[in-house]
């Protein structure tokens, strides 16, 4: 691109997102004047155990969209563990930890759904004519298949990975899903699915133009501060560092006495110039409520040490309650799964009503 159309680029990119902000904050007041207009789709994929990051970025918000009184289905993202890796792991395990994780923090299987991919085959089986709605082009310059294609190192990328946005897409769309939670990064695949909602029923729902097969789903956008992890670097399951939601008060003092700050005394919060000291701040801050400026001032001269064993006693404080438990749902397996089994029932009902509505109208209801 010339300079020229990077800025135009760059100037749409801005104009669509103060868009997509806008129609975020509607879609808010909505959710208070009739919360059962809405039904979202969110989840996670069982490739390790959840963390503080996935709590305060997720986890939370989806409590309260429940709490507000919106529908709310919970995916646990088995298929699309193997869309980067090479097998799955201690996948059993990794999905009992999710479903405890889930009802701990509050996320209620009476209200809510919460369901796996491989148990729903009729889910899994409008992937066949959504392929046939996206190109190889679109595919491609999905962000997340970009990223990925870059960081192969010339490795030839699978078509699971390169078809990961359509999988998103049928997530979305097999429970009719008309909002998703999503950070801005996550703009680009709530697109594709709107996508393929739309050619879909524009090359197969003209018999009923007034009552579409799909939803448009549409984003409500999260203002989740950016954490970093405990060595000043993202923060990733895979790296390391970061608090999982089920260690200890001890584990969590441990992992926050070696997190990185910097050689200044004085606690103050200056993201762009201590991004490690302020990261603490915005945990401290998170979990008490309290500003971070507020937090740093009480702190003052009294340094990195004294900031980090007020960081370890908020998020223990918060967290004890979730891990009791958390740790009482571990001990009965036998719940989580009927927890798991009841709501992929509901998933399995949903998805086989959505597939017998996509055959109709592509005329194979025979």
């Amino acid at each position: 691109m010339t300079s020229s159309e990077d800025a135009l680029a760059n100037s749409t990119s801005d104009a669509s997102l103060a868009r997509s902000k806008a129609r975020s904050a509607e879609i808010d007041r909505a959710i208070d004047e009739n919360p059962s207009r809405f039904r979202i789709l969110t989840g996670d994929r069982p490739t390790g155990h959840l963390h503080l990051g996935h709590y305060f970025g997720t986890l939370r918000n989806r409590v309260l969209l429940q709490e507000r009184g919106v529908q709310t289905w919970v995916l646990i993202a088995d298929y699309q563990v193997i869309t980067d890796r090479d097998g799955v792991g201690p996948i059993r395990e990794r999905v009992l930890a999710l479903i405890a994780d889930y009802i701990a923090v509050g996320i209620d299987p009476e209200r809510s759904v919460i369901f796996n991919h491989s148990a729903i085959p009729a889910l899994n089986q409008l992937m066949l004519p959504f392929l046939s709605l996206v190109t190889e082009s679109e595919l491609h310059r999905n962000p997340t298949v970009k990223a990925e294609l870059e960081a192969s190192d010339g490795r030839a990328m699978s078509g699971l990975m390169l078809t990961y946005p359509v999988h998103q897409a049928a997530d979305i769309l097999f429970c009719k899903a008309n909002l998703v939670p999503v950070g801005q990064d996550q703009l680009p695949h709530l697109e594709q699915a709107r996508l393929i909602a739309q050619r879909f029923d524009k090359r197969y729902g003209r018999a009923n133009p007034d009552r579409p097969v799909f939803p448009r789903p549409e984003a409500l956008l999260s203002e989740v501060p950016l954490l970093l992890g405990t060595d000043g670097t993202k923060m990733s399951k895979s790296r390391g560092n970061t608090i999982e939601l089920g260690m200890s008060a001890d584990e969590t003092a441990k992992i926050l006495k070696k997190a990185k700050t910097d050689a200044e005394r004085r606690i103050t919060f200056d993201p762009a110039n201590r991004p490690e000291v302020s990261n603490l701040l915005m945990l401290a801050s998170l979990s008490t409520g309290r500003a971070p400026e507020e937090i740093a001032d009480e702190i003052g001269d009294r340094g990195a040490g004294a900031l980090k064993a007020f960081v370890t006693e908020s998020l223990n404080e918060m967290f004890a309650p979730m891990r009791a438990r958390r740790a009482e749902l571990l001990a009965n397996e036998d719940y989580l799964w009927s927890v798991l089994r009841a709501g992929d029932e509901k998933a399995n009902a949903q998805a086989d009503e959505t597939l017998d509505e996509v055959r109709t109208a592509m005329q194979m209801d025979y």
